[in-house]
């Protein structure tokens, strides 16, 4: 059977994929809003368990054809392990058609664009990767460990890997100060990467972690949904996408909107135009529905 550790995490778009915890925490694990990993310490499982639940999963479920590499930092492990991986879910799951996980930008930057590119060939095609902000004083508070320069550097690694990137971006990371800011800054990052997928999430403060003790003593600045959809329409009327998938489906977000640039930024601009001209009317997800 399958052993998973600790509370599991993933994206939505993963939500049909095997979830196979091929390391443990996150390698980073500094992030000042990030929850997900606090109670563990970062390892990798060893590879004779994950075959044995490869084998027992072959067994005893249906057609795979995606699986995620949990937990927050698999591309950390060393490239020989992940190729290993990769070859033997291939070789149990005939119909597999990717394999995933996500990808901090300090694995991006341990892993060369040669590891990157074998591994894409072994069927780890899809990277999750946490931009949050593209203002480097954003960067700086949530503590992400690199500048927007450096994040673009080390996402385009991956692109000349020839691997797909879903991105995402932290609507309220920058408190109202540094809202505009934020969100147009986001959106250069997000221009020069030119990632395939891009989604956004909400910053929401969590017990256990410097951003939630923050919010404890009453130095969060969190936006109101309004004015949260006020940013949102600044990042996406400064996105300069060529081909990308946009979402706003995680859970966090208090608007849901969805659309491919450029071909239906036009509309997603008008439509958050109309919220803020109508937030009476607007289709504000309430807060009991958005899990937090």
């Amino acid at each position: 059977m399958i052993r998973y550790q600790g509370t599991l995490y993933r994206p939505p778009s993963e939500a049909n994929s095997l979830i196979l915890q091929a390391t443990l925490g996150c390698s980073y694990n500094e992030c000042t809003f990030c929850a997900m990993y606090r109670e563990k310490r970062f390892r990798v499982r060893p590879l004779a368990e994950l075959l044995e639940e490869i084998a027992w999963a072959r067994q005893h479920l249906g057609p795979v054809h995606k699986v995620f590499l949990a937990d927050g930092d698999a591309l950390m492990a060393k490239a020989r392990f992940l190729g290993e991986l990769c070859d033997a879910l291939r070789a149990a799951f005939p119909d597999l058609r990717r394999i995933s996980c996500y990808a901090s930008p300090q694995s991006l930057q341990v892993r060369t664009v040669e590891e990157m590119a074998d591994l894409r060939e072994r069927g780890l095609t899809l990277y999750y990767l946490g931009i949050e902000s593209g203002d480097d004083a954003v960067l700086e508070d949530l503590a992400k460990g690199v500048d927007g320069d450096e994040m673009v550097r080390v996402a385009n690694k991956a692109h000349e890997a020839g691997v797909t990137l879903s991105t995402m971006v932290l609507l309220g990371a920058g408190g109202r100060a540094r809202s505009q800011e934020h969100a147009r800054a986001s959106a250069r990052v997000v221009n020069r990467i030119q990632p395939r997928f891009l989604s956004t999430l909400v910053m929401t403060p969590v017990e256990g972690t410097p951003l939630g003790d923050a919010d404890a003593r009453g130095e969060v600045d969190a936006l109101t949904p309004v004015e949260l959809a006020a940013e949102l329409r600044e990042l996406v009327a400064h996105l300069e996408c060529s081909r990308t998938i946009f979402r706003s489906n995680h859970a966090s977000n208090t608007l849901t909107v969805a659309g491919v640039l450029p071909k239906d930024q036009a509309g997603l601009v008008a439509a958050l135009d109309r919220v803020l001209a109508d937030p009476e009317r607007a289709p504000f997800v309430p807060r009991w529905l958005r899990g937090l």
